[in-house]
């Protein structure tokens, strides 16, 4: 999980490690700049004297000394900064992490950097890789929201709780319906599955082995039915059988963008989902993000589900969908069991980016 981006970050480390050190040196020697250090009793402390005879090549080169004899302390400036950030980006960038949260991570990075000081000892990559997980961190946590919580509560308004899932075919959407039916039912929900994608039939066949799998009824039209109206007599049993959540599956033909989204819509315009949850491969990188952006502008999104974080070396889509889209990530698929399903903490997904680095 994740092993081309730390490997990166871990070179990058190393790499700044190396500079610090030969920069530190270089500025102690600097011969521009005749420093002179004598003992002040009256402070307690040494005071430093400078020969303005020869004049630095750098601004602030002065106080940059000062600092260094008399608080041990070497001051950051923005020209080092900028240097960080020029290697950190293309990794970024190479790792699948969005543009917009690629400059938004520089940003923040830029202003907690310029003129922090640095203890002598300390070293400037902790500081540079421990600020960038705050950074990412916070951005994670923006749209923080638990489903848990969210169908507990709700279920005390209204049942059933009608819960739709788009994205596109192949990414592992009806199997991760399947994870979410058996994770309501491991906390005492019931539970009915909708086959909602019509369009295909191995999509309906798929849904119901999983139902038989789980012991879940699906309902289901023949291939080519409207999928509202499938969605819509699932909610309809729901009621009459007193079930408390519906799980509606719909298609994910993007060579037919216009359709399927006006499909979309007329299915949440007739069946009022409470929440309508993107799922897309974390493998897929950039398009997942992109095609998340598109649900969510298209018909709107309230979260995204991740699969496949298990087999991603990079890690970008899962750091900048809920940037992009202003809506939370959910859970993360670890694996093809039914269990194999992790709900979404920042704390987790930094630990496995930045555990070893």
């Amino acid at each position: 999980m994740f092993k081309f981006l730390k490997e990166k970050l871990s070179a990058f480390k190393k790499k700044l490690d190396r500079k610090a050190e030969e920069e530190v040196k270089a500025e102690v020697k600097e011969k521009d700049v005749k420093v002179e250090v004598k003992e002040d009793t009256s402070k307690g402390k040494p005071s430093v004297e400078v020969d303005k005879k020869e004049k630095p090549k750098k601004v602030g080169l002065v106080s940059k000394i000062k600092t260094l004899i008399v608080e041990r302390e070497v001051l950051i400036d923005e020209k080092k900064v900028e240097e960080i950030l020029e290697d950190l980006e293309i990794i970024l960038l190479e790792s699948d992490v969005a543009f917009e949260v690629v400059e938004e991570i520089s940003a923040k990075l830029k202003e907690r950097l310029v003129g922090r000081k640095k203890k002598i000892g300390e070293k400037l990559s902790d500081i540079v890789i421990n600020e960038l997980k705050l950074i990412i961190q916070e951005i994670l946590d923006v749209n923080r929201f638990d489903f848990d919580e969210f169908v507990e509560r709700r279920l005390k308004e209204k049942r059933p709780l009608n819960i739709i899932f788009v994205g596109v075919n192949g990414t592992g959407k009806t199997t991760t319906i399947a994870k979410i039916a058996k994770r309501l039912m491991d906390y005492g929900y019931s539970v009915v599955l909708a086959a909602g994608d019509t369009f295909r039939a191995g999509a309906i066949e798929q849904l119901e082995e999983h139902g038989q799998r789980l012991g879940v009824k699906v309902i289901k039209h023949k291939p080519g039915a409207d999928p509202a109206a499938v969605i819509y007599d699932a909610i309809k049993h729901a009621e009459s059988k007193g079930i408390d959540v519906v799980l509606a599956d719909t298609a994910g033909r993007m060579h037919t963008k216009k359709n399927l989204i006006d499909q979309l819509s007329k299915i949440k315009r007739v069946t009022k989902p409470d929440l309508t949850i993107f799922v897309d491969e974390s493998i897929a990188g950039n398009d997942a993000v992109e095609r998340a952006r598109m649900f969510n502008e298209a018909v709107g999104i309230d979260g995204s589900i991740l699969t496949k974080i298990d087999a991603d070396p990079k890690g970008g889509t899962a750091i900048s969908i809920s940037y992009v889209t202003g809506r939370p990530v959910l859970f993360l698929g670890t694996g093809q069991g039914y269990d194999d399903l992790v709900k979404f903490d920042s704390k987790w997904l930094i630990e496995r980016i930045f555990g070893d680095i």
